[in-house]
């Protein structure tokens, strides 16, 4: 299984939507909210978003080497081959 990792906020919806899509499909992920990160987290997500050429859009979430920014259910089942 590749691993998930997301970027995400506290409040925002389409985050707890991405979240949920994983719970749902019982697929482990690892997050951090950035509204509730220390600065120095802060930098470290706001790097990796530059990099892989995203502005600081959420949810921000890393499946494998891919990169899907937004809110994408049939992005991720397709990365996930489900």
């Amino acid at each position: 299984m590749k691993k998930v990792v997301m970027y995400t906020l506290s409040t925002c919806p389409w985050c707890m939507r991405a979240k949920k899509f994983f719970r749902e499909h019982d697929i482990p992920f690892e997050y951090t909210d950035y509204d509730k990160a220390d600065d120095e987290t802060k930098r470290a997500i706001k790097e990796d978003c530059l990099e892989h050429g995203s502005e600081m859009s959420f949810p921000f979430v890393k499946i494998g080497d891919e990169v899907v920014v937004g809110y994408n259910p049939e992005k991720y089942a397709k990365l996930l081959e489900l």
